[in-house]
């Protein structure tokens, strides 16, 4: 899916980007993130250990909450987790489409009623989330 670059504050991990940034020195949480990736690239990690402090609404922060608790390879759609949080479809792909941490928060995991594979912001789009779904084993 192309290069990746990280963003971290003292404590967490802040952003990913898709696409290659400034190089820095990388810090030890940095590191860790960079071997968790490529750890479930390489189909060994299934669910990412990390700290995380993506600023964001409440309301965007509980839709991340949901994405972590989606297991690796099972899929949810917009409709599902709007239920459990007493709001609207297009509410939650609002906040899918913000979230600014995808794949260790697996926006990619949420699609559209129908199983069909609705958006995805990050990389090439819909393409991107194809390739990440079909390495978790999951296919439309």
């Amino acid at each position: 899916i192309g290069p990746l670059t990280l963003f971290a504050d003292e404590e967490a991990l802040v952003a990913l980007e898709f696409g290659q940034g400034p190089e820095g020195a990388g810090s030890a949480l940095l590191k860790d993130a960079q071997a968790q990736l490529k750890a479930y690239f390489a189909g060994k990690l299934k669910r990412f250990d990390l700290p995380l402090n993506a600023p964001g609404t409440p309301f965007q922060k509980s839709v991340w909450h949901l994405m972590r608790e989606i297991p690796y390879g099972v899929t949810r759609s917009y409709g599902d987790l709007a239920y459990d949080l007493d709001s609207g479809p297009r509410a939650v792909g609002g906040a899918c489409g913000k979230n600014p941490i995808a794949i260790i928060v697996p926006c990619h995991r949420v699609v559209a009623a129908g199983e069909k594979i609705g958006g995805f912001s990050g990389g090439t789009g819909i393409d991107t989330k194809t390739s990440l779904l079909r390495l978790e084993g999951v296919t439309f």
